[in-house]
């Protein structure tokens, strides 16, 4: 009876184990993105922040001190502004993003390892009035505490949450998951706001996912550094003019096997692999381009076309 009734209960308890997104920084089908990636054509320009608390279960801590809104502009670099307990970021940019294809911006948290996650809901807007949150996942246990120095995190289990990769690689957003939210212009995003999710799982203080989860992180984190480190946010697709999208060449099929095909000339294609290294580059105007040496995986490439560059994510799969 005892062997009987083993495999069922590894059922029941073992399913939410079970990888469900993408893997952590080096996994193969990890969508991390490094921070000198060509795929980036701009960064944050402008932040403002709403400070949270060290602790919010004791708030006779105060809030956190370490970093300046500053740190958070430009290219990703270390230097990082902590959000604490709840705290908010809202960044701007020099131009707005769009919704281009595949990931269309990253934020950078600086974990110090693929398993020690802070974690941030992000948000964006067209007006800096009305924000639209991306739909988080966090499939990862909530029965036992994340302790403030735990590396217990799962980003296989997370969807949609940035801090999901350590530091140096960006976690992708991509604005066509948000196409059909009401007061939101996918095509012109001028704001992004990052917002600290509170890693208590006690009901008092806990942040949820899109499913009622708790969202177990390193909590409590009582120091001037706690809470969410916010790097950078970079840009992968930002409009020509402040209302007019880039018109590019589409790419097809996505998932490839031997080929790429363009609906028109480009002038130049390169092709990075997850950790950002780069394995083609062909300068040759063409609308077809074999890939039949690639390995199954997840790349990103990059196009130049009319003297202009944007970037998405290309997966092979044969």
């Amino acid at each position: 009876m005892i062997r009987r009734l083993i495999y069922p209960l590894l059922l029941v308890f073992g399913t939410s184990s079970y990888a469900q997104f993408a893997g952590p920084v080096g996994s193969l089908n990890s969508t991390a993105i490094p921070a000198d990636s060509s795929a980036f054509v701009a960064w944050a320009t402008q932040c403002e922040v709403q400070r949270g608390w060290m602790n919010i279960s004791d708030k006779s801590l105060l809030k956190t001190t370490l970093g300046l809104p500053k740190d958070a502009l430009g290219k990703a670099e270390g230097y990082i502004i902590s959000l604490g307990d709840a705290g908010v970021a809202t960044l701007q940019f020099d131009k707005p993003i769009y919704n281009g294809p595949s990931w269309d911006f990253a934020v950078f948290e600086n974990a110090f390892s693929n398993y020690f996650l802070e974690l941030a809901f992000v948000e964006v807007s067209s007006d800096g009035i009305t924000f639209v949150r991306f739909p988080a996942t966090c499939n990862q246990s909530d029965t036992l505490q994340n302790g403030p120095f735990d590396e217990r995190g799962r980003p296989d289990l997370i969807n949609n949450l940035a801090g999901k990769y350590r530091g140096g690689y960006g976690t992708p957003f991509d604005l066509e998951e948000l196409k059909d939210s009401a007061g939101l212009n996918i095509s012109r995003i001028t704001h992004v706001r990052i917002i600290d999710c509170v890693g208590s799982v006690s009901r008092s203080f806990a942040s949820y996912d899109r499913n009622g989860n708790a969202i177990n992180d390193p909590f409590p984190t009582p120091f001037s550094s706690g809470g969410f480190d916010l790097d950078a946010v970079g840009v992968i697709h930002t409009t020509a003019s402040t209302n007019e999208p880039i018109r590019q060449s589409q790419l097809w099929p996505n998932p490839a096997q031997n080929t790429l095909h363009f609906s028109k000339p480009i002038s130049q294609l390169e092709i990075f692999s997850s950790s950002g290294q780069a394995v083609f580059l062909s300068t040759k105007q063409g609308q077809h381009y074999p890939i039949n040496f690639l390995k199954n995986g997840v790349y990103m490439y990059k196009v130049q076309e009319n003297g202009r560059s944007y970037s998405g994510k290309l997966m092979i799969q044969r």
